[in-house]
C-alpha cells in the first residue's frame, strides 16, 4: 500500500493559447505538509485551481490516493478526497459560522459539526451563531479550513492561507494545521509567500517560478536566504 496521497505528473495547464504551467511534477505523502512558495503571478493559484478541477488540464495526470482525477469535475474530486481553501477564503458572509461549516457536510447523512472541528478551532465554537461576514480575516480563514475539513479529505489544499492575517493568528493557523495533519494523517499542500509560516508547517518546500518548479528542499536542509531570493522581486 503506497502512502502517496497526491501525485502530480507532468502537469501542463493553459489559459487559451498561453501555457501557464509547464510540466509540474511532485507528490505528497500521507501525514506530510508541502509548501509551494513563489511570488505573485508565478503559478501558485493556477496550480491549485488545476488540482481542484477549476481549470482544465492540457496534459499530465493528477491522482488522489491512487485514483486518477485528471478529468474529473471539482465536485467529483471532493468526493475522491480533495478539499480546497481558496485564496480570499470565500466563506458565506450571511450564513452563521455553524451554517458555513455545514455547507461542507452537504453529502453526509449527518449535518452535525464534529466535535473535533471545534476542538481545533475553539474560536469558531464560541462564535458559531455569528454571521461569517462579521468575523475577522483570521477567523474567516479558520472557518474556511474547518469547512474543508468536514469533507474528510485525504488531501487539503490551502491557497495563500496567511494573506492579510495578523502574525498572532498566523501562529494559531500553523498550530492547527500541524494538529490536523497528525490527527488525520492527511497530505496538506499550502501555497505561501511567508517563509516563516512555511517553515512552521512544511516538511518539504518547493519554489514555483514562471509556471515551473525550480527548487525543492526538505525543511531541515532549507537555505532560507536562497528561498528569500526567489521571493523577492
Amino acid at each position: 500500500m503506497s502512502n502517496v496521497m497526491l501525485k502530480v505528473d507532468d502537469l501542463h495547464v493553459a489559459y487559451g493559447q498561453s501555457e501557464a504551467l509547464h510540466g509540474i511534477s511532485f507528490e505528497g505523502r500521507a501525514n506530510e505538509t508541502i509548501a509551494i512558495m513563489g511570488r505573485n503571478g508565478m503559478g501558485k493559484t493556477t496550480l491549485f485551481k488545476a488540482l481542484m478541477g477549476v481549470l482544465p488540464t492540457k496534459s499530465g495526470q493528477v491522482t488522489v490516493a491512487g485514483n486518477d482525477v485528471t478529468r474529473d469535475e471539482s465536485f467529483r474530486r471532493v468526493a475522491k478526497g480533495i478539499a480546497y481553501v481558496p485564496q480570499g477564503r470565500m466563506i458565506f458572509p450571511t450564513l452563521s459560522v455553524e451554517e458555513n461549516i455545514q455547507t461542507g457536510l452537504e453529502n453526509s447523512r449527518d449535518r452535525t459539526v464534529p466535535e473535533e472541528i471545534y476542538a481545533l478551532f475553539p474560536v469558531l465554537f464560541d462564535m458559531k451563531r455569528r454571521k461569517g461576514g462579521n468575523l475577522s480575516g483570521g477567523q474567516q480563514q479558520q472557518l474556511a479550513i474547518a469547512r474543508a475539513l468536514v469533507t474528510n479529505p485525504k488531501v487539503l489544499l490551502l491557497d495563500e492561507p496567511t494573506e492579510g492575517i495578523q502574525p498572532s493568528i498566523i501562529k494559531d493557523i500553523a498550530k492547527a494545521l500541524n494538529e490536523i495533519r497528525k490527527m488525520k494523517g492527511i497530505t496538506i499542500v499550502v501555497s505561501e509567500q511567508v517563509l516563516s509560516f512555511a517553515m512552521d508547517v512544511a516538511d518539504r518546500l518547493f519554489v514555483i517560478e514562471g509556471g515551473r518548479l525550480v527548487h525543492e528542499t526538505a525543511r531541515a536542509h532549507t537555505d532560507e536566504s536562497r528561498i528569500k531570493a526567489y521571493l523577492s522581486v
